[in-house]
């Protein structure tokens, strides 16, 4: 292992529209939630699932291209870092929340995959 990393995957759907913010010095971010869920046997062999809400940020182009593209229920493939925020509300309490920092991202539709792979099969 050459170095530790800082490093996140993450398969899931957007759980609301990306909202881009252009700031005065012309960088821009952009944000979403997404959502992702794991099934597991519980130990009386009952199927349950776990959903985990992510926030989710880009900056500059690769938000451009994410606010551009993406909408809420698409389903997606998230590479990035993990950033530890800290903020006041509005009623002056302190509160913490870990956002993904994407530097990646890919439109992920295993149909459109399957209809590719069928279409290239019979070529």
């Amino acid at each position: 292992m050459n170095a530790l990393r800082n490093k996140v995957s993450l398969i899931g759907r957007l759980g609301r529209d990306p909202e881009m913010i252009t700031f005065d010095s012309g960088k821009s971010l952009t944000r979403f939630s997404m959502a992702t869920h794991q099934k597991y046997k519980s130990k009386n062999g009952e199927w349950n699932e776990d959903i985990q809400w992510h926030n989710v940020s880009a900056w500059g182009a690769l938000g451009k291209r994410m606010n551009d593209i993406l909408s809420k229920g698409k389903k997606i493939i998230v590479e990035g870092r993990l950033i530890h925020q800290t903020y006041e509300n509005k009623n002056g309490e302190r509160k913490n929340r870990t956002v993904v920092e994407a530097n990646e991202f890919m439109l992920f539709d295993p149909l459109a995959h399957n209809e590719q792979d069928q279409n290239q099969a019979e070529a």
